[in-house]
C-alpha cells in the first residue's frame, strides 16, 4: 500500500489545523495508481487470489475455492480481502460472486483501515457501491482518518455518487473525526453542484467544526463564487466567528479570495461589509417584499417606456437633435434598469435573464397595433385599390401573432413531472442502476428524476423540459413539446404581419406625400417629404421591419429542423439516443476491468451544471457580438446553413457526419405531418408531453427508449488498464 502524502510531500497529519490552509495546499487528492497489473510480483500465479479478484477471473476463483486452500473470507496481513480489490477495480460480477460466497462486506483492511465500500467509493464506482450497499455494507463506518463513505465521495466531487448515498438514509450532516460535514468538504473543494445538492438535501449552513469554521469559511479557501453565493443564499451567517474570532471577511482577506467574497455578497444583495443593500427611494418596500415578482414585472413593462420614448424623441425632433437625444433617452431608461438589477435575485442580474427582451418585443407589437388601428387603418381602409383586404389580413396576422406569442410565453413548455418524495426518487435510482443507466444522461440530479429522451434541464427555468428545443429570451420561456408549434405559428404570422404592415405603410405614405413639406435640415427633398409626412409611423415601420432579420433566420432553422425531426439543441450538438453509453457501462461493470483513464477526473462536475459529453462549450465565451449572435440565433443559423447542424441529420458530436442516423426521423413528409397534424388542439392546451412520432402517439415525458433499434456495442474494452489500492485522502486536511 502507498501512503498518501500532502502537498509538501510529507505524510499527512491527522490533526486539524487551527486555520484554513492556504491555496497552495488545496490540490485535489490523487488516487493511488502506482500499483498496476504489470507491477505484480513475477511469482503471481493462477492461484493468486488477489490477482484473480483484480482482473475479475471468476472461473479461476471458483477453481481456487474448490481446492479448499482459500475462500471468500481470506485476508492478507493488512486485512485486505479479495472483495477490496474487486471493489476498487469495479469488478461487479466478481464482487457479487464473492459476496454470495460469504465475503465480509464490512471488513476493514490496509493502512487506511477501510472497507470495500470505501475503496469503491474512492474510485466513484457507483454500481459496485450500490451492490455493496444492497448486501449490508455500512456507509457510516469510518476509516483510520475518521472519514465515512459520504466524505470520501465528496472529495472526488462525484454528484451522482453523493446522491446515491444520501438516498440510503445517511444523515446529511454526518461529521468526520474533526467535525467537518459533507457540505464543508464540498465548499472547501470548490464544487458548486455538490454544495447545491447538500443544501437542497437540508444540510446545515450553521454547523461548525472543532475550530469553529462554518461551510462559508471553507468555501473561501478555493474562492468559488458559486459555492460562496449558494451558501449565502441558504441563510449562512455572514458574520460567524471561529474560535479565534475570524469572520468570513477576515478569512477571505487572509486567503486572497476577497474578490470572490465581495462578488458573491453583491450577487446576493449585500455590500462588501455583508450588510443588506436597501434602496432608499419610495416604494422600495414593495421591491424587497418579493424581489423575484417585482423584477419580473418591472423588466417586462419598463421596455415599453424604452421603445416608446426613443421612437417619440426621434420622431418629434430634428434629425441632428433627435438622434443624440433619442440615444440619451434609451441610455437613461437602461441605466435605471441596471440600477434595479443590483436588487434582483442572483440569477436575474443580467438583462437577458429577465423578461427584458420579451418586454421589448411586446412593446413593439403593441405600438405597431395601436399605430395601425388609429393611424394607418383610418387612412387606408376605404381605398378603391383593395387596401381593405390588406387591412383584413394584417388584423388576422396581428391577432394570431399576439395570441400565439402569449401562449408560447405563458404555457407550460412541457416540464417533466417531478417525483413525490424521497422514496420514489430512490426507486428510480435503483431501477436505473439495475438497467446500467445511472448517469448524467439518464438522471437529473437537480430535478431528481429520470430524464426522458430528447429532454434537457434548463438552467433558467430550473426544470427538465420534454423535447427541449431552446430557451427563448424573446418569450421568456423554454420552447418544448407543449409550445413548440405555438412558437412556430407565432413566427410565421409575425413574418407575414410585418410584410403586410410594410405594404399598408407604403400605401399610407402614398396618400400623404403630395401634401407633405420638402423642407428639413439634413435630408434630400424627397426624403424630407417622407419624414415630414409622419416621422413616427416611418420609424415604427423601420423598427418593425428590422425584426425580420432574426425572425427570417429563425424560421429557416425551424423549418429545416422540423423537416429533419430535430430540435435546436440536437441541431447544434447532435441527437443523443444514449443506449451505447448504457451498454458500455453494462459490459464494463459485469466483468471487464475498467480503465481509470476513461473515468471523469476527480472533481469533475456532473449533472445539470456540467456540459454534456461530446460537445464544446467554448461558444459560451466571446465578445458582445458573439453574445448577441446567440440571443438572435445567428450562431444556429450559420451552423445550419453550413450543413454542420440539422443538415447533417446524424447523431453524436457536433457536425458528426457519418455517424448513426437520427432515429426520430421518419422522412421529411412524415416528420412535417407529425409536427403540423398533431391532434393536440392548436388553440387549446395539450396534455403535457403528448405528441406524435411516426404517426403514433407518444408522450415525451415518458419516452426513455429510442424508437429505432440501436446496434449493440461490441467488445469489452481495451488493455493497459491500471489498478491500485485504497489510499488515505486527508492530504487536504480541513
Amino acid at each position: 500500500m502507498v501512503q498518501h502524502h500532502d502537498a509538501s510531500g510529507s505524510p499527512a497529519a491527522n490533526g486539524a489545523p487551527t486555520q484554513p490552509p492556504s491555496k497552495s495546499d488545496t490540490a485535489t487528492p490523487k488516487l493511488n495508481n502506482e500499483v498496476e497489473l504489470g507491477d505484480m510480483p513475477n511469482e503471481a500465479t493462477q492461484n493468486d487470489i488477489m490477482q484473480m479478484a483484480r482482473i475479475g477471473d471468476i472461473v479461476g476463483m471458483e477453481k481456487l475455492f474448490e481446492t479448499g486452500d482459500y475462500d471468500a473470507t481470506y485476508a492478507d496481513d493488512e486485512g485486505i480481502t479479495p472483495l477490496h480489490w474487486a471493489a476498487i477495480n469495479n469488478q461487479y460480477a466478481m464482487c457479487k460472486f464473492l459476496i454470495e460466497r460469504g465475503a465480509p462486506v464490512n471488513k476493514k483492511g490496509g493502512e487506511s483501515v477501510a472497507t470495500p465500500l470505501q475503496w469503491a467509493a474512492q474510485r466513484c464506482h457507483y454500481y459496485t457501491v450500490h451492490l455493496l450497499l444492497q448486501h449490508g455494507a455500512d456507509p457510516l463506518i469510518t476509516d483510520a482518518q475518521g472519514y465515512n463513505t459520504l466524505h470520501i465521495s465528496t472529495f472526488n466531487g462525484n454528484l451522482l455518487l453523493i446522491i446515491l448515498l444520501l438516498h440510503q438514509g445517511i444523515p446529511v450532516d454526518v461529521e468526520d473525526a474533526y467535525g467537518h460535514t459533507g457540505l464543508m468538504w464540498a465548499a472547501y473543494k470548490g464544487y458548486p453542484a455538490c454544495v447545491d445538492a447538500f443544501l437542497r438535501w437540508g444540510a446545515s449552513v450553521h454547523a461548525k467544526d472543532e475550530q469553529g469554521f462554518t461551510a462559508l469559511h471553507w468555501a473561501l479557501v478555493k474562492g468559488s463564487v458559486g459555492c460562496i453565493q449558494k451558501i449565502i443564499e441558504y441563510g449562512a451567517d455572514r458574520f460567524a466567528k471561529t474560535t479565534t474570532g475570524k469572520t468570513p471577511s477576515i478569512t477571505a482577506r487572509e486567503l486572497n479570495t476577497a474578490a470572490a467574497w465581495h462578488k458573491a455578497l453583491y450577487d446576493c444583495g449585500y455590500d462588501e461589509d455583508g450588510n443588506a443593500i436597501v434602496p432608499s427611494w419610495p416604494g422600495a418596500s414593495y421591491l424587497l417584499k418579493d424581489r423575484r415578482a417585482f423584477t419580473t414585472k418591472f423588466f417586462f413593462l419598463w421596455p415599453f417606456v424604452l421603445v416608446w420614448a426613443t421612437l417619440a424623441i426621434l420622431a418629434g425632433m430634428p434629425v441632428y437633435a433627435g438622434v443624440p437625444f433619442g440615444l440619451l433617452a434609451a441610455y437613461a431608461v437602461q441605466w435605471v434598469g441596471r440600477q434595479l438589477l443590483q436588487y434582483a435575485p442572483p440569477d436575474m442580474r443580467q438583462f437577458e435573464k429577465t423578461p427584458w427582451m420579451a418586454g421589448i418585443f411586446a412593446s413593439s407589437l403593441s405600438l405597431v397595433g395601436l399605430n395601425w388601428l388609429f393611424t394607418i387603418l383610418p387612412a387606408t381602409a376605404f381605398g378603391d385599390d383593395g387596401t381593405w383586404l390588406w387591412n383584413f389580413l394584417f388584423a388576422v396576422f396581428f391577432g394570431f401573432t399576439a395570441f400565439f406569442y402569449t401562449r408560447a410565453m405563458v404555457d407550460d413548455p412541457g416540464f417533466v413531472p417531478k417525483l413525490n418524495g424521497i422514496a420514489e426518487q430512490k426507486a428510480v435510482i435503483d431501477e436505473l442502476i439495475s438497467q446500467w443507466k445511472y448517469d448524467e444522461a439518464h438522471f437529473c440530479v437537480t430535478c431528481m428524476i429520470r430524464t426522458p429522451l430528447r429532454s434537457k434541464h434548463c438552467r433558467r427555468c430550473q426544470r427538465c423540459v420534454a423535447k427541449h428545443d431552446h430557451h427563448c429570451p424573446w418569450v421568456y420561456n423554454c420552447i418544448g413539446v407543449n409550445n413548440h408549434r405555438h412558437f412556430f405559428i407565432y413566427l410565421i404570422n409575425l413574418t407575414l404581419g410585418v410584410l403586410v404592415y410594410d405594404r399598408l405603410t407604403y400605401r399610407y405614405f402614398s396618400t400623404l406625400m403630395p401634401t407633405a413639406s420638402e423642407e428639413c435640415n439634413v435630408l434630400a427633398p424627397n426624403l424630407c417629404r417622407v419624414v415630414n409626412a409622419d416621422s413616427y409611423s416611418l420609424l415604427l415601420a423601420i423598427w418593425a421591419s428590422l425584426q425580420l432579420t432574426w425572425v427570417s433566420m429563425l424560421l429557416f432553422v425551424q423549418f429545416l429542423q422540423v423537416s429533419r425531426a430535430m430540435t435546436t439543441y440536437e441541431n447544434m450538438y447532435g441527437v443523443n439516443t444514449r443506449p451505447a453509453a448504457s451498454l458500455a457501462s453494462a459490459f464494463t461493470s459485469t466483468g471487464a476491468p475498467l480503465d481509470p483513464s476513461t473515468a471523469p477526473p476527480a472533481g469533475s462536475e456532473v449533472g445539470p451544471h456540467a456540459p454534456p459529453h461530446g460537445h464544446d462549450h467554448r461558444h459560451r465565451h466571446g465578445g458582445i457580438l458573439k453574445h448577441w449572435g446567440r440571443l438572435l440565433g445567428v450562431d444556429t443559423f450559420i451552423e445550419t446553413a453550413r450543413g454542420r447542424g440539422a443538415a447533417a441529420g446524424t447523431t453524436g458530436k457536433r457536425g458528426g457526419r457519418g455517424s448513426q442516423r437520427n432515429p426520430f426521423s421518419k422522412g421529411c413528409l412524415a416528420n412535417c405531418k407529425d409536427f403540423w397534424c398533431d391532434p393536440a388542439p392548436v388553440f387549446g392546451r395539450r396534455e403535457t408531453g403528448a405528441a406524435v412520432l411516426g404517426g403514433q402517439p407518444v408522450n415525451y415525458t415518458e419516452l426513455y427508449e429510442a424508437p429505432a433499434v440501436m446496434e449493440v456495442l461490441r467488445g469489452s474494452g481495451s488493455g493497459g488498464r491500471r489498478h491500485g489500492g485504497y489510499e488515505a485522502v486527508a492530504g487536504e486536511e480541513v
